[in-house]
């Protein structure tokens, strides 16, 4: 594998008058987890339904486990797996049978695939169920059947389109495990979600696209960063006293009162220093709290501040 599992160089790709893709660029290095963040309609299944071979690009050039996706298509699937938000399963079969089915198609022999499906019913926790039909599993156990499907030949490079669509926090956890599993055996990972908290738990970076163009990549750390420092969330016991909280705090900053009207926040650029001076403040003012804490913007405040519709304003 070559340091970098994934490469894109400059992807497009239009559908009539629609520019899907504007020359998309990014990498993911062999190993490690990228999240792929965007609003709906902003080419994140397009851009992995290329790097799939599912379809051509226009324009620009990528590269998966080392394979060009259009020259070597070949190659790369037979290096990749890739799972969307529906599960591509027989739901008149067994899970059992599904497996060996998939092990079969992919040119194992009999007796081959049947063990192959043994270890991996056993690996995602699926025994009991395995002489099921799949249309009797629940979400959070087809999503898993699925996955398992995939991993029948190890893949060097997962693909997860949205995976947790529809499944229940207890299915999504159980996702999230797999997820992990797979990283520490060294797969690489590229998933998309709409879930913001998946990509801030599951993610080593994060790239951001929206209409078509990547306009933002880091850590969730440093996504977060970018967004704003840190800042003081104040709640006192009476939401009368808010407008104490106001004056006794405007002294270190531009104090803002929520919407709820029940809570203040200020900047924190000192972080912790900022909130003890807040803290003196507020006891000499004898404000009782119910709650203050430094907190630091979440990754869906960033989302929506990097995706939010540019306003015009006309003279």
């Amino acid at each position: 594998m070559p340091d970098h599992a994934i490469v894109v160089e400059s992807v497009e790709k239009t559908f009539g008058a629609v520019k899907a893709l504007q020359g998309i660029t990014f990498s993911v290095p062999t190993g490690s987890v990228l999240g792929v963040l965007g609003p709906n309609g902003a080419g994140k299944t397009t851009m992995v339904s290329i790097l799939a071979t599912l379809m051509e690009p226009d324009s620009g050039r990528a590269t998966v486990a080392g394979y060009d996706v259009v020259d070597q298509a070949a190659q790369v699937r037979s290096s990749i797996m890739l799972t969307g938000q529906y599960a591509a399963l027989d739901e008149v079969l067994t899970g059992r049978e599904n497996l060996v089915l998939f092990g079969r198609l992919m040119g194992l022999h009999r007796k081959a695939a049947a063990q192959r499906a043994q270890e991996l019913l056993e690996q995602f926790d699926l025994t009991d169920a395995a002489d099921r039909r799949v249309g009797q599993y629940s979400g959070g156990m087809r999503r898993r059947i699925d996955i398992a499907c995939g991993l029948v030949r190890p893949p060097q490079v997962v693909f997860l389109d949205e995976p947790t669509t529809g499944l229940d926090p207890v299915g999504r956890q159980s996702l999230w495990s797999l997820v992990r599993s797979l990283k520490e055996q060294g797969v690489t990972i590229l998933l998309t979600t709409q879930y913001l908290e998946e990509a801030d738990a599951l993610s080593d970076n994060i790239i951001v696209i929206d209409k078509g163009r990547v306009i933002t990549e880091g850590t969730a750390d440093q996504l977060k960063a970018r967004s704003g420092s840190s800042y003081c969330e104040v709640v006192p016991v009476d939401s009368g006293q808010v407008s104490a909280l106001v004056a006794a705090l405007s002294d270190l900053g531009v104090v803002t009162v929520a919407e709820s009207a029940d809570r203040v926040s200020l900047p924190a650029p000192n972080g912790a220093v900022t909130l003890s001076e807040a803290l003196s403040r507020i006891t000499a003012a004898g404000i009782e709290l119910i709650d203050i804490a430094l907190r630091r913007p979440s990754l869906d405040e960033v989302f929506i501040e990097l995706t939010r519709p540019a306003v015009s304003v006309s003279a």
